[in-house]
């Protein structure tokens, strides 16, 4: 049996989830994001529990078909960005209609309707939080973030941050560093 979990975008989310299973009993094969494959049913006082002990934790269990749609969508793209060594050569729209088995037209709809933005906007905000997790890292050189990310260009990805943050990329590293050293200073 199949859960689905709103909200379960990490690591630390996929403990919370493993400790209320655990404390329920309930017998799980894999924990991913966004989603728990159960051993056995649940009844639905374990599912009401779950429910609630989840809520606590600021994760929610998912019943409504377009939530849990909407879920996937968000979990493969935070996957494909986040999680992911290399992003997929493929356009992202294919990518997404491929792992998820649906119609692309199908899934974008869906998504632009109960979000109020379209997939590819929701890419491009995962993409400039990307960005600046490896900007902080300092271990690449805005050119190969660019190229690591799909970007036609360094300028193309530049103006994106900037739509996006207001700032620049060398500027917001530049905050950041600053930041960095005054709480060192402390």
């Amino acid at each position: 049996m199949t859960l689905y979990i709103k909200y379960m975008v990490s690591l630390r989310c996929k403990m919370i989830v493993k400790e209320e299973l655990e404390k329920l009993g309930l017998r799980y094969s894999m924990i991913d994001l966004g989603t728990v494959e159960l051993v056995d049913t649940i009844s639905q006082e374990q599912r009401d529990m779950l429910h609630l002990n989840l809520l606590r934790s600021g994760l929610e269990l998912l019943d409504d078909k377009k939530a849990i749609l909407i879920e996937k969508i968000k979990g493969v793209i935070v996957e494909m960005i986040h999680y992911s060594e290399e992003l997929p050569k493929v356009n992202y729209s294919t990518y997404i209609s491929e792992k998820l088995h649906y119609d692309y037209t199908y899934l974008s709809n869906i998504f632009s309707e109960v979000k109020g933005i379209t997939i590819q906007q929701y890419i491009i905000i995962h993409k400039i939080e990307k960005v600046k997790e490896l900007l902080l890292y300092d271990e690449l050189n805005l050119t190969e973030i660019s190229y690591r990310l799909h970007y036609s260009s360094v300028a193309h990805l530049s103006n994106q941050f900037k739509k996006v943050t207001g700032l620049s990329p060398s500027f917001y590293k530049q905050l950041k560093q600053k930041r960095t050293r005054n709480l060192e200073d402390l």
